[in-house]
Order: C-alpha cells, then structure tokens, then sequence
C-alpha cells in the first residue's frame, strides 16, 4: 500500500474526513461545519492519504497541555482500507510524536473489543476507581 502522511487538511481532505466520519456510528452525526471547528482546536492530527490519489483514508487526533496529559480522539481508517495496518501507522505516529514524548498520560477511551488494539503500545485499563463521566451538551 503506497500512502503518505499528513499534519494538515486540505478542503477536500476535509470532506473526506466528514465522509470518514459518516461510517461510524460513533461519528455520523457529525456535521461539515463543526468539523471545520474542531479541527482549528485541535493540537495535533495525522491523516493518512493514498499516494496516488491523494484522498485521505485514515485519521487520528490530540487534543493536550503538553505536559500532564494528552488524549486521543477519533483514531479511524476508510472502510475500504481497514484490514491493512492503517491503525497500527497512526497509534505509531501519536506515539512517537516529538510534541508528546514528555506528556505524562496518554490516554484515549475505546469499546471492550479494542482494548487488546491499544495495549499493544502500552494502554491499560488498570486505572484505578476512575470513571468516564459525560455531561452533553448542545
């Protein structure tokens, strides 16, 4: 597989990455428009692109202090491409990051069947009585 990885979204990307979205249940409520947002907020992304047409096929992203902690979001690859170490590419990339080799905790949340995913670079769920807590908004 011939791929290249990118910090940045271009205007299509991003509709790629709204498309991307669309696939999940955990994301197809997402609209273009607070995408475009979010990713203004966002610290750190990676995406993957096809070398050869250059649509964007895999995403993760950070939101962190750079200090204490830094956390993980949407880590997902376009259906077509699953299956091929596209996950495997992006967790490699957060956590080898320059910008976040000095974060205390690097965390993410994830259902019970992608636990054995994460630990393979070093997530626990071993973390105590901590709870995840939602307050929704909007």
């Amino acid at each position: 597989m011939d791929y290249k990885i990118i910090s940045t979204l271009d205007e299509q990307q991003i509709i790629e990455l709204y498309e991307l979205y669309q696939q999940e249940w955990w994301t197809n409520t997402r609209k273009l428009e607070d995408i475009i947002v979010m990713l203004e907020h966002t610290d750190i992304l990676i995406g993957i692109c096809d070398n050869i047409t250059n649509r964007l096929i895999g995403f993760i992203r950070v939101l962190s202090d750079f200090v204490y902690k830094a956390l993980i979001f949407d880590v997902i690859i376009h259906e077509e491409y699953q299956g091929n170490g596209l996950g495997r590419v992006l967790l490699d990339q957060v956590t080898t990051h320059p910008k976040l080799q000095s974060v205390q905790h690097l965390e993410l949340y994830c259902k019970s069947d992608k636990i054995s995913l994460y630990e393979k670079w070093g997530f626990t769920n071993e973390i105590g009585d901590i709870q995840l807590m939602r307050k929704t908004g909007k």
